[in-house]
């Protein structure tokens, strides 16, 4: 059984920065792993994810430069460091896990979820 645990959310002023963690078990190390946010009022959307097959990372466009997903298989954790932090970066930020049948940064391609954890950005 998948289980994700998201930690490190926070509130911080515009600029600053965040390292976002999630520990996870019971993950087949040929999984996608993803963080996702919501914010009031928006759908879910994909920030950045992990394709296995390739080791590769995808972004969005608007965190490009300023966020870094990375995963420690020994630890079983995933990180997502955020640096240069916008206002519109304001969200629950939430942990992924689904099938690597392609990289992707869309909700429906992913099966497991953590419950998320608040990340404030004030100006």
């Amino acid at each position: 059984q998948v289980r994700l645990v998201e930690s490190g959310g926070g509130s911080v002023q515009a600029g600053g920065s965040l390292r976002l963690s999630c520990a996870a078990s019971g993950i087949a190390y040929s999984m996608n792993m993803a963080w996702f946010r919501t914010a009031p009022g928006k759908n879910r959307e994909g920030v950045a994810c992990i394709y296995p097959v390739t080791a590769s990372t995808y972004y969005r466009d608007s965190v490009k430069g300023r966020f870094t997903i990375s995963q420690d298989n020994a630890k079983n954790t995933l990180y997502l460091q955020m640096n240069g932090l916008k206002p519109e970066d304001t969200a629950i930020y939430y942990c992924a896990a689904g099938p690597a049948s392609r990289p992707s940064l869309l909700p429906y391609d992913y099966t497991d979820w953590g419950r998320g954890t608040q990340v404030t950005v004030s100006s």
